[in-house]
């Protein structure tokens, strides 16, 4: 693109240097063979010693500001989402249960254990929602590249390394002043016979043919750098504002219809427009008898009837598949030489985000028994006729029931989240003497945030409004004609939602220093001194959530139960070091080792021991073992514990299929159902069951060990590879066993460690009412062993005036082994290749392949080809996957290409996905999102982008 930019000048070399090679190799022999020229040395994620190479011993993929560019994407987290290492975290493409940041989860151990830094330092976390920093704070036209650290770095950087690492290295030296005005859309052909059937079976509306361009987004960036007081400072400012426009489920024909479970049919919730009712008696005692829920009715022009099946609410098509997002960011880089000794620098970063997350509209959701009088007016004679008749109810007494009815006349709800993030570096660094250098800094990150859930039933004022005496009592009440078929009003709707306001605040304090250098020591077997590594760090964590009354007595419906105030502290004062020392002219050991005194917990060590090694010219072997560690954040520790939802399958529940329970009347049993319920328990339309969660105090920190085996070759000037072998071990692992793994364990083995954490209430029922749940709050308790391959094969070739670069970065996942319970094998389950209620569906094999042909004229295009190996599907509820033996293998083309107009104007156009390939369909028990793994797999079709940037 420009003459003077990396854009134009380096997109034939991205391919090649961006992934781990062997650059130290090359650039060692090259400061051999003129030791009068000055190497800079440089910083590389895994350890803190000033380095001439990128090459480690613990195996680092780097992504370069080129491919960033080249990806078309302006957030950040669609770029690394589609590294064959990161699973989907938090994206845009969630909306049920949204925190509205966006987040990393490498190797697909969770956000919380990936360990994120921006130049090296860590990144506070982020939201009301979330203890995971938000990486919407990363200006993506500023990263000069990403570096991910593959294993442990809790040596050198504290705990949250389980995973690894993932390094935002900023351009910290960018010069002139560059403006970028991007834009970008989806565009898709809605053909997928098999969901349309299934909507014309049901009468429900789709999309059909082109959808034109929608869920655009456009951009604006501004960078300004330069020198300043004759070359010993430097200044870098940034400004970006990105605007993402919504897209909802019913812009696509897959998504317009929620699947059922089994995948085979277009499911619903029977909190419908037409309210369905469980009705029952009230007993002499006060209590209420269902007749085990057999009598389910609706509404008809006169009276009650039994429903047909297709009294069901299709809430799929006003749930954002894409969530409207606006983000405005500044932010400044600073630093100044004074002397060789005392160079101070400053970072600073402000980001301001707000998204809306959509979801469709509230109801009463079977969540009260309501005490309704026999003589209210809210009911006709024909009602009351069949109440005696079928219930026996007569004139003077009352019944009771739970309601369904959704509040289309009131419309969606939504959360309204918003992020307000602060984060300043101040610190200096500079040689002591000529042996040694120091950096020292003092870092404040501050996020607060807020989200105010809007239009959801506010469930006391539906209490008033269907008992007449209530609500006649009360001038405000209008009464809830649920009883008449289309009598409830937008007025009478309107009046019963409420709003529910949470408001966060997150700080991290972090103070840091440490000195490096060489020891007067030198192995007689080696030419290059023993270096170490001395420091300290403080660093302390706080959170606090306020919850309005709303939110914390669980008086939204939809809600799913009460979310509770949280707030609480922690410490930690941390000493370390790492030693490097040259064996032999051609091997190196490393050696760290990190005492940290938490204040919660108390004290834990962490160590790591790397060598590598070039066996020959051009070929390192490289070894690494590291204990890491991973504190538990703020919300593990003190969140209060409390009812929610859990999305599976209960097992003993009527399959929505077959209509009949899928494990045996014996299994079913040890679950807590009797005889009498069983094969009367009916299963949760959405899909969703109740479940308790909430924090432990008395956690302690998850323990990992984890090894990595590698070999860095260079064959050829233009040929290089990497192929590591990883694996992870954890023990201690902070979580909560899975609801569903709970009740198929429990009906499996009878064992009380699951059955005594199931409470089903009179019905059997665990999700009708708030009296069936399962508990899963947090211990430590489990482990996960997990283990792979990663490799990056990287080629150049001279064509013509130009130059062909090759690039491929693949990921084999070997085991993902979940031990739920240690000593117990029945409840271990590898993940590996598999996709479940309880495994992500993460292939085996994953990989990019990328080829750019660029000229020394004004042009350079390229395409990548990104890769998702097939995935079996390990569960039988989902028929869809069933039949389909899992989800197959799927393929994505990208094509790129930029245009240098002139000196000073460049153009990048590009088509993601250009087959225009939609998501695996999956069940409403595995999906994430609008029928699919949203987020992970492409999700809206084929994406196109442009963007125009000039440099002056």
């Amino acid at each position: 693109m420009f003459t003077n930019s990396k854009l134009a000048k380096s997109v034939k070399l991205a391919c090649l240097f961006s992934a781990a090679s062997l650059v130290g190799v090359a650039g060692n022999a090259a400061a051999q063979e003129d030791s009068a020229d000055v190497v800079e040395k440089i910083q590389v994620t895994g350890s803190r010693f000033q380095r001439t190479d990128m090459e480690t011993a613990s195996p680092v993929q780097i992504t370069s500001d080129v491919e960033i560019k080249l990806s078309g994407f302006t957030r950040i987290e669609d770029l690394l989402n589609s590294l064959p290492q990161i699973e989907a975290g938090q994206t845009s493409f969630i909306s049920n249960g949204a925190s509205g940041t966006a987040s990393l989860d490498l190797r697909g151990l969770g956000s919380s254990r990936t360990l994120v830094l921006v130049n090296g330092r860590r990144l506070q976390p982020g939201g009301v929602y979330s203890q995971s920093p938000d990486i919407n704070q990363i200006p993506a036209s500023l990263v000069k590249r990403v570096e991910v650290l593959t294993g442990g770095g809790s040596t050198v950087y504290g705990a949250d390394a389980v995973a690894g690492v993932v390094n935002f290295v900023m351009d910290t030296d960018f010069e002139g002043l560059e403006i970028t005005a991007g834009a970008g859309g989806y565009q898709h052909n809605n053909d997928n016979e098999y969901i349309q059937g299934l909507m014309d079976a049901r009468n429900f509306e789709y999309p059909d043919g082109n959808s034109g361009i929608d869920g655009t987004s456009f951009n604006f960036d501004v960078t300004l750098g330069g020198a300043f007081d004759g070359g010993r400072g430097h200044a870098v400012a940034y400004a970006t504002y990105r605007k993402d426009n919504e897209l909802r489920q019913e812009a696509r024909d897959y998504s317009s219809c929620a699947l059922n479970a089994g995948g085979t049919a277009c499911g619903g919730s029977g909190n419908a427009i037409v309210p369905n009712f469980y009705m029952g008696t009230i007993n002499d005692d006060g209590s209420y008898d269902f007749n085990g829920f057999n009598d389910y009715w609706t509404l008809n022009s006169t009276g009650f009837q039994v429903p047909s099946s297709g009294n069901i609410y299709n809430y799929a098509p006003v749930n954002h598949f894409m969530r409207p997002d606006e983000r405005f960011s500044v932010g400044t880089f600073v630093n100044y030489e004074i002397n060789d000794h005392f160079n101070p620098y400053l970072e600073t970063s402000f980001m301001r985000d707000v998204t809306k997350a959509q979801i469709a509209e509230s109801g009463t959701f079977f969540n009260e028994a309501y005490e309704i009088a026999y003589d209210s007016p809210l009911l006709n004679d024909v009602q009351r006729g069949q109440l005696t008749s079928e219930l026996g109810v007569v004139s003077g007494e009352n019944f009771v029931t739970y309601i369904g009815k959704r509040n289309v006349e009131g419309g969606p709800r939504a959360s309204n989240l918003e992020h307000n993030s602060l984060r300043i570096v101040l610190g200096t660094k500079g040689d002591v003497n000529d042996n040694w250098y120091y950096d020292t800094s003092f870092q404040y990150g501050t996020t607060g945030s807020s989200a105010a859930y809007i239009n959801d039933f506010f469930g006391p004022r539906i209490a008033t409004a269907v008992d007449s005496e209530a609500c006649a009592a009360d001038s405000a009440c209008i009464p809830y004609e649920v009883f008449t078929l289309n009598g409830v009003t937008a007025e009478s709707a309107g009046a019963l939602t409420g709003v529910g306001i949470l408001n966060g605040e997150t700080t991290q304090t972090v103070l840091t220093g440490y000195v490096t250098g060489d020891l007067d020591f030198t192995l007689p077997s080696a030419d290059a001194p023993v270096a170490i590594v001395l420091g300290a760090e403080y660093r302390k964590e706080e959170f606090e959530r306020l919850s309005d009354e709303v939110f914390e007595r669980g008086l939204l419906l939809g809600q799913g139960g009460p979310t509770t105030s949280i707030s609480g502290e922690y410490s930690v004062k941390e000493i370390f070091s790492e030693l490097s020392v040259p064996v032999l002219e051609n091997l190196n050991i490393e050696a760290g080792l990190r005492y940290s005194d938490y204040s919660t917990s108390g004290g834990e060590t962490t160590y790591k021991l790397a060598a590598d090694w070039d066996v020959v010219d051009n070929y390192k072997l490289r070894a690494s073992y590291n204990r890491a560690v991973r504190a538990p954040n703020v919300a593990e520790l003190f969140s209060p514990q409390s009812l929610g939802l859990w999305s599976g399958v209960d097992p003993c529940s009527n399959d929505t299929t077959t209509g009949v329970p899928e494990l045996s009347a014996a299994a079913c049993a040890n679950t807590g159902v009797t005889a009498a319920q069983y094969g009367n328990i009916a299963a949760s339309p959405a899909s969703q069951y109740n479940q308790v969660t909430g924090g432990n105090p008395d956690l302690q920190v998850e323990v990992a060990d984890t090894y990595t085996l590698g070999l860095v070759g260079q064959p050829m000037d233009n040929l290089n590879f990497s192929i590591d072998y990883w694996n992870i071990e954890m023990e201690d692992v902070i979580g909560s066993v899975g609801a569903e793994l709970t009740v198929r364990q429990c009906a499996a083995t009878g064992s009380a460690a699951y059955c005594n954490n199931i409470t089903r209430n009179s019905s059997g029922s665990l999700w009708v009412g708030q009296n069936g749940f399962v508990q899963a709050t947090s211990i430590n308790l489990a482990g996960r062993a997990w283990e792979g391959i990663d490799l990056s094969v990287n080629h150049t070739y001279e064509i013509g005036e130009g130059t062909l670069t090759t690039k491929v970065i693949g990921s084999y996942m070997m085991t993902k082994e979940y031990d739920a319970i240690p000593g117990d094998e029945s409840a271990k389950y590898d993940c590996a290749g598999n996709v479940s209620t309880d495994c992500f569906a993460q292939p085996n094999w994953r990989h990019t392949a990328t080829v750019t042909y660029s000229t020394d004229s004004f042009w350079s295009v390229s395409a990548k080809w990104r890769y998702f190996g097939a995935v079996d599907y390990d569960g039988t509820a989902d028929l869809l996957l069933v039949k389909e033996g899992g989800i197959g293998s799927n393929s994505y083309l990208d094509l790129k290409a930029s245009f240098e107009v002139n000196d000073n104007t460049a153009v990048l156009v590009g088509v993601n996905n250009v087959l225009d390939k939609e998501p695996p369909l999956v069940g409403g028990s595995l999906s994430e999102n609008g029928n699919a793994i949203a987020g992970f797999y492409d999700t809206l079709g084929r994406y196109l982008h442009a963007s125009v940037t000039f440099k002056f």
